[in-house]
């Protein structure tokens, strides 16, 4: 039979995961597929062009210094890359029609019309762009994960970016251009994940990304790159290289911290609803209970890892 105490309790334990959720978001999906990371894995030099085959972009602390990186595994032995010095060919091969279907009408395309598509499940011939947070220093020292935040996306067209799980899964748009950035997602240490990459029209893109996490040590840091893409078979990936992203823009950013300071005013108001004691002590709560949880999976998930290493 249920009690008004154990009704309380239920109560409670969902309000405790929203906080969850409200505080780091709802984590991407993972498939890490068994991938292990080498230690020892070289720094690539020189730049190339990679057109085909596996590749990830993810945090490194193995220099000594965070970095935002490309794991290129495209070739044996494999290398961490400098985004600088990579540029990602998605030829024609990876051309697909965009489905007559109402669960794709976030694309705001028409159906039917051909667009280059990232696959996230690996195509022959098709670069296949993930990201991961499984270099191993990376694992041994950060905390619970870290924030991948998508600053801007500068190209010819439309992009987006969406996760599908399996053939009936409703998609899961991670960002967009036709959504204000920034974009941001939580990535979970040792998670591995692919995503279908949407590019309505040929061209050279930059997609400006930074990576963001906290120490075991509580130092916090931020690593920021720019991935570039040259969609087409037409398009010279010599054209990718020379791409600047254009600089921000002060008077937006003003923008965004004045209405941040409006917001800020309104929740000190004196209108209807829990006072703000009761709030800061239910977040408080909340915000115990979900680092623990947290960091206990985040702890498992690093010793799965380096029981793999070993």
């Amino acid at each position: 039979m249920t009690t008004p105490s154990t009704a309380r309790l239920a109560g409670a334990a969902a309000l405790i995961c929203a906080l969850a959720s409200l505080l780091w978001g709802a984590p991407a999906s993972a498939d890490d597929s068994g991938q292990i990371i080498d230690p020892s894995q070289a720094q690539g030099t020189g730049r190339v062009v990679l057109a085909a085959g596996h590749v990830d972009f993810g945090p490194t602390y193995g220099t000594g210094s965070w970095a935002l990186q490309i794991h290129d595994d495209t070739t044996t032995p494999r290398y961490w890359r400098n985004p600088a010095d990579v540029v990602l060919q998605v030829s024609d091969a990876a051309m697909l029609e965009v489905p007559d279907d109402d669960a794709f009408a976030f694309l705001q395309l028409p159906p039917g019309s051909r667009v280059h598509v990232v696959p996230q499940v690996e195509q022959p011939g098709v670069v296949w762009v993930g990201w991961n947070t499984q270099e191993p220093t990376v694992l041994d020292s950060l905390m619970r994960g870290a924030t991948l935040r998508i600053h801007a996306i500068e190209g010819p067209g439309e992009v987006t970016s969406y996760l599908q799980g399996g053939n009936f899964g409703e998609p899961q748009v991670l960002w967009s251009t036709r959504a204000s950035f920034p974009q941001e997602a939580w990535i979970e240490v040792n998670t591995h994940t692919h995503a279908n990459w949407v590019f309505s029209e040929p061209g050279v893109y930059l997609v400006d990304a930074e990576f963001a996490g906290e120490l075991t040590t509580g130092e916090e840091l931020s690593a920021r790159g720019t991935l570039r893409f040259a969609v087409g078979d037409d398009t010279d990936p010599g054209d990718a290289f020379a791409a600047q992203l254009p600089p921000p823009d002060p008077s937006a950013a003003a923008s965004d911290a004045g209405a941040a300071s409006v917001d800020d005013g309104d929740r000190d108001g004196d209108g209807e609803g829990p006072s703000l004691w009761i709030l800061v002590t239910i977040g408080a709560v909340g915000l115990i209970v979900a680092v623990a949880v947290v960091t206990t999976t985040s702890a498992r998930a690093r010793r799965r890892a380096q029981e793999g290493r070993s």
